[in-house]
Order: C-alpha cells, then sequence, then structure tokens
C-alpha cells in the first residue's frame, strides 16, 4: 500500500519456518526475482529492514567502517 510520496506499507506472516514472503507489489518496486539475495539488517529497537539491491553494498561498506571506528 501506498502510504505517501514513494512510501510504501505491506502486512506479511511468518509461516512456521519463519519465513514470509514479500508481496508482488514490493518485488515489482524493488526488481526482485526468484534467486536474488537480499541483504536483511536488524536491530533490536528499530526492527528489521532490507535495504535496495543497488544500495546493498554502499550499506554494508558504511556497516563495516562504524564497525572498524
Amino acid at each position: 500500500m501506498n502510504i505517501h510520496d514513494g512510501k510504501f506499507a505491506w502486512m506479511v506472516k511468518i509461516g512456521e519456518k519463519g519465513q514470509f514472503v514479500i508481496p508482488k507489489e514490493a518485488r515489482e518496486l524493488f526488481d526482485l526475482k526468484p534467486g536474488d539475495e537480499i541483504l536483511v539488517l536488524g536491530d533490536k529497537s528499530k526492527g528489521i529492514a532490507i535495504p535496495p539491491k543497488e544500495k546493498q553494498n554502499e550499506v554494508v561498506k558504511q556497516l563495516m567502517n562504524e564497525i572498524e571506528e
């Protein structure tokens, strides 16, 4: 669902194996195809985030720089 100006939200259910399906609208919006790998980030206070494919390397580099500092 389109919340506001390029911001979206979808509800998903977690299955018995801890898996969930990324909604079709989200897969199309972010060009996710079967076999693609995604980066899943977690923060106990902020929750779970999945950055866009084209930003994954940049996000990992930023995280590694922060860890080294």
